[in-house]
C-alpha cells in the first residue's frame, strides 16, 4: 500500500474517531455539562443557575450532571453571604448538580484580604477552575458559558 493511501485511512480512521465523541452525553445516556461562571454580574450568576436548573427539568432528575465551575469574581456566587448562597444550598443537596470553586481564586482572595472567603457547604475546591473546565471536556461534557 502506498504512502499515501495509508495516510489517507489514518485521516479517515482519526475523524471517524473524533466525530463518534458523545457530545456531553454518558454510555448511560445521562447528559453531562458544565458551565463556567467567572463574573460577579448578579444577571449572569442567575442565568447560569436557571441554566442548570432547566436542564434538570427538561432532561428530568437522574439524566443529567451539571458541575458549574466558579473563578475570578464569579467566585461570590458560592460564598455563604452571596446573593445566591440559599439556592446553591438547595441545589447542592441534588446527586444532578455539583458545584466547584477554583483554588487559585481562594488562595488569591485569601492573600489580599487576609482571610478565605467562606464558601456555601456541599461547594468543592479545585486546584483551577480553568483547569477543571478542561478536564470535563476532556470527559465529554458539553461547555457552557452565560
Amino acid at each position: 500500500m502506498g504512502k499515501i493511501k495509508l495516510l489517507t485511512i489514518c485521516l479517515l480512521a482519526v475523524i471517524v474517531v473524533g466525530c463518534a465523541g458523545n457530545g456531553g452525553v454518558q454510555n448511560d445516556g445521562v447528559h453531562k455539562v458544565v458551565i463556567q461562571v467567572s463574573t460577579d454580574d448578579p444577571r449572569t450568576q442567575t442565568i447560569a443557575l436557571n441554566n442548570a436548573v432547566n436542564l434538570q427539568k427538561t432532561l428530568g432528575p437522574g439524566n443529567i450532571k451539571v458541575e458549574v465551575v466558579v473563578y475570578g469574581p464569579g467566585l461570590t456566587l458560592l460564598t455563604k453571604n452571596g446573593r445566591q448562597s440559599k439556592r446553591i444550598q438547595d441545589l447542592v443537596m441534588y446527586d444532578e448538580f455539583r458545584f466547584s470553586a477554583c483554588g487559585n481564586t481562594m488562595d488569591t482572595i485569601k492573600r489580599k484580604q487576609g482571610k478565605s472567603p467562606v464558601l456555601v457547604d456541599g461547594v468543592q475546591i479545585v486546584p483551577a477552575g480553568v483547569q477543571r473546565i478542561m478536564e470535563l471536556q476532556e470527559q465529554g461534557y458539553a461547555y457552557i458559558r452565560p
